[in-house]
């Protein structure tokens, strides 16, 4: 990850849900209403359930599931 120190992200990616492809992020942008499903750096499978567009989720996560994602226009940050 790219991110400075005081946890400020310096970079951001076009998320693609992926089941196996793992790819880090320090938070997502959800664009389009909808559920998120990730996989947390520490392991924890969870959903977030409508979560409305513009929101910010502050999660250190691993993995972005294509299962269980209905959410769209993801963007992560690094």
């Amino acid at each position: 990850m790219s991110i400075e120190r005081g946890g400020i992200p310096t970079g951001a990616a076009a998320i693609t849900p992926h089941d196996t492809n793992e790819n880090r992020f320090a938070g997502i942008y959800v664009g389009t209403t909808g559920n998120v499903k990730v996989t947390t750096i520490d392991g924890d499978a969870v959903t977030f359930t409508s979560v409305p567009a513009g929101k910010d989720l502050a999660i250190r996560c691993k993995l972005v599931w294509s299962t269980g994602t209905t959410a769209s226009n993801l963007v992560g940050y690094r």
